[in-house]
């Protein structure tokens, strides 16, 4: 190992001891510069990550409550406003009936968090209000965090109303840099998400912000994101990798490896070192087997699939979580017991090749 590769880890894990984030071109050598072993980057990684996290894992569950009808065209999404996307299945908003039952089975099969997410711009009051009073029956009945994704906000009100409800986070990722944003979408900028960004937080409204890999972005656009979550001072940033939905719209995707994409679990973790890092969509497709090994970097993910693509089943990702040493996050005291039953009943394993979700799997209770 050379004399710059030893001084690179050295200053890396000198950073990791003390929650501070590498300089950017540390942080980029992460990903660019392969002398790094990988080992020895997730070892590193480990460091902050044990000391705020333990050996814990956080399950999180996502609900589409609104599927489609979208007037953006982010060009990594299948429910985008374009003639070229995917024909996805589209609905108005779920009933309240139908909303609460799903925040049961989440509740069953043991996720920490519940997820809503709405496809739209962003809510008018009317909709926030009825977000807020759904908020509010939920965790009423279960031990649930919620975290709600619903576009862009612009109006205080919103946000004031979402957090009087008892909304525990607002997802509104990132996405990609600044310097990158304008290649992926048209109808709304990164200001624009910025800015929801700082309202929400301004309310008192925990941020969870990310990106997606692979949308043709460089490895400094990665750093450069990285960068402003830290700034934001972000707690929940999950790490999505491009799912190439039929219809997408970004014209040169990355080709992506199974070690680049644990790099940049790495890279995220050491410049946001007390942030919940979540190995979020596409880590099946893309990281496979060494999924179990990035945990050392995350410490959350999702199960039970993403908004429109299938992913593996809870029993699945729990086996793997337990197999490699960590353990589930428990949000209440009979989490065991729930945990028990999901493990034990029959669950199709989850299929590594990209596949959309049908009807019947985005809207289980519906009419």
């Amino acid at each position: 190992m050379s004399v710059a590769t030893t001084e690179v880890l050295s200053a890396l894990e000198d950073c990791a001891r003390r929650d501070a984030s590498p300089d950017l071109a540390h942080a980029q050598a992460v990903l660019d510069d392969p002398a790094l072993p990988l080992d020895r980057l997730l070892a590193i990684a480990a460091l902050p990550r044990e000391r705020h996290f333990g050996r814990r894992v956080q399950v999180h569950i996502l609900n589409n409550v609104r599927n489609g009808y979208c007037p953006e065209d982010c060009g990594y999404c299948a429910q985008r406003k374009d003639e070229s996307a995917a024909e996805i299945p589209a609905y108005a908003a779920k009933s309240e009936a139908e909303i609460l039952e799903e925040a049961r089975v989440a509740y069953e099969s043991g996720a920490y968090r519940y997820c809503l997410v709405s496809a739209g711009r962003g809510p008018a009051e009317q909709s926030a209000e009825r977000l807020a009073e759904l908020i509010r029956r939920i965790k009423a009945e279960y031990p649930l965090q919620i975290c709600l994704s619903a576009g862009i906000i612009k109006n205080p009100r919103i946000a004031e109303t979402l957090k009087a409800a008892g909304l525990d986070r607002y997802n509104h990722n990132l996405n990609t840099s600044r310097e990158h944003y304008n290649a992926i979408c048209s109808t709304h900028d990164y200001d624009d998400r910025l800015a929801t960004l700082q309202l929400m937080s301004g309310a008192g409204v925990s941020l969870c912000s990310g990106v997606i890999v692979g949308m043709g972005e460089s490895s400094r656009d990665l750093v450069n994101v990285a960068a402003d979550l830290a700034r934001l001072g972000a707690p929940s940033i999950p790490v999505n990798f491009f799912l190439p939905v039929p219809g997408h719209a970004i014209e040169k995707p990355s080709a992506l490896t199974p070690e680049y994409c644990v790099r940049a679990l790495v890279l995220f973790r050491l410049m946001n070192p007390r942030a919940e890092i979540r190995m979020a969509a596409g880590r099946e497709l893309h990281i496979g087997a060494l999924q179990a090994r990035a945990l050392e970097a995350a410490n959350s993910l999702f199960v039970s699939g993403y908004l429109n693509v299938k992913g593996s089943d809870a029993a699945e990702t729990y086996a793997m979580i337990e197999a490699a040493g960590f353990e589930v996050d428990a949000s209440d005291s009979d989490f065991a017991a729930r945990r028990a039953a999901v493990r034990s009943a029959a669950g199709a394993a989850g299929a590594p090749e990209l596949q959309m979700k049908k009807l019947e799997e985005l809207r289980p209770f519906g009419g």
